[in-house]
């Protein structure tokens, strides 16, 4: 009667301290450099203090959040995209070997190639600007999918599938009830490294394009923040990124935390 109680106050002593923890060494580093700022009377232009950023970010709050839309946009849809193509490849190659071996050494080909390198190709070949951006960004953001799941989909206990195959199964019974609920944890896994490298491809990506005007992103507020020596808002940009990729990061958690939480042992445990 006792136990249960004790285990579950220590449970959710576990998951405030998970919260907890970062945001205390956030607020006392912080802090420390609004501290070193102020105390050593650094510029603005080199180094600007959190309140500087902050400053920043509500002033140019419209130009800042338009910004973050269309990049968000193009990182949304090459993550979409990469995750509908990795997935259908990883079917490919689960059906066949010789697919796998043939082809799945171009996609690691493609993911060692800097982005860098290739962007400004994908970006000539390509006359729609948006669209040369969501390729580049799906080219960053890809493989991830494809090797977890291919991973995931051959993953399967050698005792069922046996199981399966005594009993008649069909190859169509076979992957939707065995391959792929074994296949889902390294599937969201993937997830969580894909969306961060989608928000990663599209910024990069945005770089070397240099869009301008009314429809640029982050990338572009960054430069150009950079060549006006308007370092704080420079930094309130870097921040929305990083804010933007910690949120897709914790969307994906939240997402694989709702597949697989009632069922899969990793989430239960996890959770309890």
């Amino acid at each position: 009667m006792s136990a249960q109680p004790v285990a579950s106050g220590t449970a959710k002593h576990g998951r405030l301290l998970r919260f907890a923890a970062p945001v205390l060494i956030a607020i006392v580093a912080l802090a420390l450099w609004q501290s070193l700022v102020v105390a050593y009377d650094v510029p603005a232009y080199l180094v600007p203090s959190p309140l500087r950023v902050l400053r920043a970010l509500i002033e140019d709050r419209v130009l800042l959040f338009d910004s973050l839309a269309v990049t968000l946009g193009v990182a949304l849809s090459a993550l979409a995209i990469s995750v509908m193509a990795g997935v259908a490849i990883a079917l490919v190659f689960v059906r066949s070997r010789w697919i796998e071996m043939s082809l799945f050494p171009y996609a690691v080909v493609l993911q060692v190639t800097p982005i860098v390198a290739i962007a400004p190709l994908i970006i000539i070949w390509v006359r729609d600007t948006h669209t040369a951006l969501v390729l580049c960004a799906v080219v960053v953001a890809i493989f991830p999918i494809i090797s977890n799941t291919t991973l995931g989909l051959r993953s399967v206990d050698p005792g069922l599938l046996n199981l399966f195959r005594v009993c008649r199964a069909t190859r169509t019974q076979i992957l939707l009830r065995v391959r792929i609920p074994s296949a889902l944890p390294y599937f969201f896994g993937g997830l969580r490294i894909a969306s961060g490298l989608a928000l990663i491809g599209a910024v990069v990506a945005e770089f070397v394009a240099g869009t301008g005007g009314q429809g640029a992103g982050l990338a572009y507020q960054i430069l150009l923040a950079g060549i006006q020596l308007n370092i704080p808002r420079l930094f309130a940009a870097l921040l929305l990124i990083t804010a933007s990729g910690v949120a897709l990061f914790g969307l994906t958690v939240w997402l694989s935390h709702f597949a697989l939480s009632r069922w899969h042992d990793s989430e239960i445990s996890a959770s309890d």
